[in-house]
């Protein structure tokens, strides 16, 4: 035993010592550490997912933006296989490299500094990566797999933003004319991967076009042939587009997950009736194959997508299969809502469209994106909307009832009682249906042979009991005191069960009478005070629709509405002003006839003023026009748009340089300023007010919020 080790040595140069460590190292050490890179990326591949939304990355590695030099990069979250696989590229090194007179006599450890550079470039740490492949490429010049390590140095050169270098370094290796086919395909891959980094996408393209040559690597050419139908469809060039698109659908090897996202590719690129109609035609069909159920909710957006440009009911239909298909594709589900919300909003149905964007603002993960902001903006749009037909339907509904008369509501609430009983009776239907206790007949005759035995050997007297227990006493739980609906007499602390039985009670409640009657105001002031709010919700629902979304149809039902309700003369005018432009701006006969009603019954008006003098009355309005802009921008300040306020106080400025109103547009833009880019940006903003306004009541106020700045700075 011995002489076996001392002639097994790593410092002697014989052809038993090279062959023994050659040997253990290929498959002993060097197996191990291959198999655990690879089950390393099998676990990396499937924690991976694309964004189809986006252009997919050449290579498939999410790599964390800090981990660079000198940088802090988040946890390692790469597989530990990884680091199993640096251990058995390290002991190979380690136990088994024969450097002799300054050459390695193992001709495996040349693999096993690319294992070793490999198991780095997966856990991304790039740097140490590239010192293993370096060190491959100056000390074994002559390694068989030389130019594999070539191209992962090239790969972590372009990770290390080293793009220049990695091009350079792998055109040199492309004149090469004895090269391998897979050998070249990793390199314009490789090249292709550090020109997306540079956003030289024609060079993109054309080394991603010398790669799908060949297709050594089924997944990548199947990927770089994805990536060419994005990238030709970013540059408006759907002919190719779909080419390459095609070719993957095609690929009888590619992946599938490719193949389903090239036909949904192609649906994008159709550009007229014809291409929409084919497109159709397969996706529909795609969405009836029993394979495609993992795909469903993008093939029935993409559908509703289609769809909506001739029948938007048929879209709204199929968006909502997409939402209903499970998937866990958050994004999906945010483009779905925003989907459905946009044709609402188009049928000018706002509140379902808020509800729908609503949906999306709970989901979503990434409230920084700019679809997202934008959909934020378009929701607090809605706000006003919501929160007035709300106001308008629930106080329609209290003055409806208080118009009614005692026995007129006695009669409504009594039917509105009766459908909740019924409601609860067919509840309570069911759940004795999914018990199999289900006959509310049941007699002592019908019992048949069972009627001597025991009580609770018969089922259908069972039923019968649970379902006269529950018509009694309601869903009581299993307890002590279960007579008791406040627990509190019996020292019952089990706060489930308190919910639970003050639900019941509110549920009884609901069931009298009383309940509704009580709630019903009756003193003069309250009723008054809600035809107010209801008068009040109208009219600006009538502006809203008018001015800020001209929905004018919308607008001009709400203003009728109002005038039938005889509103105070503060919102009857104008309500009948707007209403006689919408009836201008749309030719309606009933122009004239208003027109002569505001001009007769409130002549000293300013609206009949601008109806019988548009010219006069437009010159005492622009005396006013300052004071409206500001009360025009200090509404969005409120709104809390206070970009928008920055850019119009800056506008409004320079229109009315040398005007008293400027210092108050000066102070409320530095107080927009300071609440979107914070303490110190406000103070400068108010310091510049109080300098160059001195001696007004804005340069005092500006100085009063400064000193109480300067206590928190």
């Amino acid at each position: 035993m011995a002489l076996f080790v001392v002639n097994c040595s790593t410092k002697k140069d014989a052809f038993l010592n090279r062959s023994y460590h050659s040997v253990t190292t290929k498959y002993n050490v060097l197996y191990n550490g291959n198999e655990a890179l690879r089950i390393g990326l099998a676990q990396l591949n499937a924690n991976y997912e694309d964004n189809y939304w986006e252009r997919l990355p050449i290579e498939p590695l999410k790599v964390d933006e800090l981990a660079m030099p000198g940088m802090q990069a988040d946890p390692d979250s790469s597989p530990q296989e990884f680091e199993k696989a640096e251990e058995k590229a390290v002991k190979a090194i380690q136990k088994h490299s024969m450097l002799i007179a300054r050459q390695e006599r193992n001709n495996q450890i040349d693999d096993a500094y690319l294992l070793l550079g490999k198991s780095r470039y997966y856990s991304q740490r790039f740097v140490p990566a590239l010192e293993a492949f370096n060190f491959v490429l100056l000390n074994y010049p002559q390694a068989n797999l030389i130019n594999e390590t070539k191209i992962w140095q090239a790969k972590t050169q372009v990770r290390l933003q080293n793009e220049e270098q990695a091009i350079k370094n792998l055109n040199n290796l492309l004149k090469n004319k004895s090269l391998k086919s897979d050998i070249k395909e990793s390199a314009h891959t490789v090249i292709a991967m550090a020109y997306l980094n540079l956003d030289s996408l024609q060079l993109v393209i054309n080394h991603l076009n010398k790669a799908v040559k060949t297709d050594n690597n089924k997944e990548q050419t199947a990927r770089n042939l994805f990536i060419l139908g994005q990238l030709y469809s970013e540059k408006g060039r759907k002919d190719s587009s779909n080419i390459a698109f095609q070719k993957v659908i095609d690929f009888k090897k590619a992946p599938y997950k490719y193949k389903i996202h090239a036909q949904l590719e192609k649906a994008k690129n159709a550009t007229n009736k014809l291409d929409a109609a084919s497109t159709l035609a397969v996706l529909k069909k795609l969405a009836k194959d029993r394979d495609n159920r993992p795909f469903l909710d993008e093939l029935y957006y993409r559908i509703g997508m289609i769809e909506q440009e001739n029948n938007k009911d048929i879209a709204i239909e199929y968006f909502k299969k997409s939402l209903q298909s499970n998937s866990k594709r958050n994004l999906q589900k945010e483009l779905s809502y925003e989907a459905l919300g946009n044709l609402h909003f188009d049928k000018a149905e706002f509140m379902v469209a808020g509800a729908y964007y609503d949906s999306i603002l709970n989901i979503t993960k990434s409230e920084n994106t700019k679809r997202v902001r934008r959909l934020v903006r378009n929701r607090n749009n809605l706000n006003e909307i919501i929160l007035y037909e709300n106001s308008s339907k629930i106080n329609d509904s209290v003055l409806t009832v208080v118009a009614m008369g005692e026995e007129g509501r006695i009669a409504f609430f009594n039917a509105h009682i009766e459908k909740l009983k019924a409601e609860e009776a067919k509840k309570s239907a069911k759940k004795s249906a999914k018990t199999g206790l289900s006959n509310p007949n049941f007699s002592k005759a019908e019992t048949g042979e069972n009627s001597g035995k025991w009580y609770f050997y018969n089922i259908q007297a069972v039923g019968f009991g649970e379902q006269e227990f529950r018509r009694i006493w309601g869903d009581r739980p299993l307890e002590e005191n279960w007579r008791l609906r406040d627990k509190s007499q019996a020292n019952y602390g089990n706060i489930q069960n308190a919910e639970q039985i003050n639900a019941e009670a509110a549920n009884s409640e609901k069931l009298e009478l009383s309940y509704y009657l009580d709630k019903i105001p009756s003193e003069k002031v309250k009723i008054d005070s809600i035809v107010n709010e209801r008068n009040t919700a109208y009219f600006k629902l009538g502006i809203i629709y008018k001015e800020q979304f001209k929905e004018l149809d919308l607008a001009k039902d709400k203003f009728e509405k109002l005038i039938t309700f005889s509103p105070d003369l503060a919102l009857l005018i104008p309500a009948k002003y707007h209403l006689f432009k919408i009836y201008e701006s749309q030719g309606n006969e009933k122009t004239v006839s208003l027109k002569n009603d505001i001009v007769a019954n409130y002549p000293t008006s300013k609206y009949a003023k601008i109806i019988l003098n548009p010219n006069q009355a437009l010159e005492e309005d622009e005396k006013n026009a300052a004071e409206t802009e500001y009360a025009a921008i200090y509404y969005e300040y409120e709104a809390e748009k206070f970009e928008t306020v920055i850019e119009k106080t800056n506008l409004a400025i320079g229109k009315y340089m040398g005007e008293p109103i400027v210092a108050k547009l000066e102070l409320l833009k530095a107080y927009a300023i300071g609440k979107s880019q914070g303490l110190v940006a406000f103070k400068e903003a108010l310091e510049f007010v109080a300098l160059n306004y001195p001696n007004t009541e804005e340069s005092k106020k500006a100085l009063e919020v400064i000193e109480t700045i300067k206590l928190k700075l």
